[in-house]
């Protein structure tokens, strides 16, 4: 089979679109022809933390496509079935949570392959209502805002949610799933463009993330913060989250060191929440939710699998607004 494999040397440098051999599934396991993925921060994380020593690996934890073999044991699927796959390998129930979730491409191969083969467990019906394109974007992004959400967050209508840094697929699919649920959303980003877009697809303000947002008089106090930035916009939350407030962390992409005004968490009794992908309860939760929000992934672009590095390239600049597909015919 045709697949995308990192070996060599970290980075996009260690990227090659080469032959690779598909695995006959074992008992409760199901063989998958991926019709399509999609790409993460994640993988660009794992890339640039591996070395010369590093056994190859197929990237990738989006994908969806249909069943082509199944291993002994499986009764759920047959032949012909089109699934989508649920990235989170051995974590079943939301409260069970592990202590690093092990993830479809890495430490297992990933989907930008034209196969591959998994436990049946980690399938799911694909969605009637997405494309191809749209399905393959869905699982890992999805789940993590879902999660942070819903499940740790507890966000309800009518609550005022901000979403710095919108334009990654988290944060967008987090943006489409709030408006969908009635919460108001504040949204902020450096890119004018990427603020017109959040506007345009329902959030009511979107800031400048080096603004002053104490300035902005028509700005109600924020419930819930979702962050996956860390220290470069931590300090800010504390002039606009009201007394009770959530802080919920699924990311640190400018640095894991965090320094914090403890008396302005303890005085008004602000909630500091970790998480981080999810459950496969909470991605069946998700689907479900998906589906009867009509909620329809937002693609940035479309790529053949042999041109994945252009698309990672695209992640890595963080031009991107919401997911970037990758078709593999």
């Amino acid at each position: 089979m045709k697949a995308i494999v990192h070996s060599g040397q970290s980075g996009l440098a260690g990227l090659r679109y080469t032959e690779s051999t598909s695995r006959t599934p074992e008992t409760g396991e199901v063989k998958i022809q991926l019709k399509s993925a999609g790409i993460n921060h994640r993988d660009l994380f794992i890339m640039a933390g591996r070395t010369r020593q590093d056994a190859p690996l197929i990237p990738g934890s989006d994908g969806a496509g249909i069943i082509v073999e199944i291993g002994e044991g499986v009764r759920e699927f047959t032949v012909g079935d089109e699934v989508i796959i649920h990235p989170t390998l051995g974590w079943e129930f939301a409260g069970n949570v592990p202590i690093v979730p092990d993830i479809v491409g890495g430490p297992a191969d990933g989907t930008l392959a034209q196969y591959i083969t998994l436990p049946a467990e980690n399938a799911l019906p694909k969605p009637a209502h997405l494309s191809w394109e749209e399905a393959g974007v869905l699982s890992l992004s999805a789940l993590t805002a879902y999660r942070a959400l819903f499940t740790r967050g507890e966000l309800k209508q009518g609550e005022h949610i901000l979403i710095p840094g919108i334009g990654g697929g988290v944060a967008t699919y987090a943006l489409l799933m709030a408006v969908a649920v009635g919460a108001q959303v504040t949204v902020t980003s450096r890119s004018e463009a990427k603020r017109k877009e959040a506007l345009r697809l329902g959030a009511s303000h979107a800031l400048d993330s080096h603004a002053d947002w104490r300035l902005q008089n028509d700005l109600a106090p924020v419930d819930i913060i979702l962050d996956s930035i860390g220290q470069a916009m931590f300090p800010k939350y504390f002039d606009i989250i009201r007394p009770g407030g959530r802080i919920v962390m699924y990311g640190a992409s400018s640095g894991d060191d965090l320094t914090l005004p403890i008396r302005s968490i303890f005085f008004p009794q602000i909630s500091l929440i970790g998480t981080s992908m999810g459950s496969r309860e909470e991605f069946i939760q998700m689907l479900q939710w998906v589906e009867q929000h009509d909620i329809h992934p937002v693609i940035d672009g479309v790529y053949p699998l042999q041109d994945v590095a252009k698309a990672f390239e695209r992640m890595e600049k963080g031009e991107q607004f919401g997911n970037l597909a990758i078709l593999m015919e």
